[in-house]
């Protein structure tokens, strides 16, 4: 057993056999969900032979689903349903269920991952607190202002013009986030914003 599992942080089961798919959904939701411990399946007969009810969240695999309807619809409200396509192209047998479609661009794949967070545990309802390192300010109040407009999608001249600062000052501060922040892309950045109430999630 993991120290982040002794210490009573939530889990969630990504079901998928499509490996790279995974990894990459397990980042993401590593971003967006910092207090989770994410375990990842290739088949639903893996996940079984783990406790598959101490999980808060199964992000699964479409045909997985369809072939184990009995299990993910008596888990509903915990089941997000990993799809190709758009919700509302969705088959009838899945629609009760809520979705996430991976073909897409990551900035709307980021977008979509925080509104069913927003949805089902805003304000970190329904979760433990986050850790207290989590929690820490660790940007100029300066700093936060870039941050903010940079995830509602301001260019960087747009963002001196509103600011009253100088171009440049706005490329050494986006520099600066990054550096104290750890992260390399607008995504990453949008996560952390509205992970840390910095930005409304309909405002982006």
């Amino acid at each position: 057993m993991t120290q982040e599992k002794m210490q009573g942080r939530p889990s969630v089961a990504i079901v998928d056999n499509n490996t790279l798919a995974m990894l990459g959904l397990k980042q993401l939701l590593l971003n967006v969900m910092p207090i989770m411990t994410i375990d990842v399946y290739g088949t639903f007969d893996e996940l079984q032979a783990n406790r598959p009810d101490h999980y808060f969240h199964y992000f699964v695999a479409m045909d997985i689903v369809m072939g184990h309807q009995d299990f993910f619809c008596a888990r509903q409200h915990k089941t997000i349903v990993l799809t190709n396509m758009p919700a509302s192209t969705i088959k009838l047998q899945t629609s009760s269920f809520h979705t996430l479609c991976v073909n897409q661009p990551e900035d709307l794949l980021v977008r979509q991952l925080l509104h069913l967070q927003h949805h089902g545990h805003g304000g970190g309802r329904n979760l433990p607190p986050m850790p207290h390192a989590l929690q820490q300010k660790v940007l100029s109040d300066r700093e936060t202002e870039v941050l903010v407009l940079v995830v509602q999608g301001y260019i960087n001249k747009e963002i001196a013009e509103r600011l009253n600062i100088a171009l440049s000052t706005v490329v050494t501060h986006r520099k600066n986030i990054m550096d104290k922040l750890g992260l390399k892309s607008v995504s990453a950045l949008t996560i952390y914003a509205v992970m840390h109430s910095l930005v409304d999630i309909n405002k982006i």
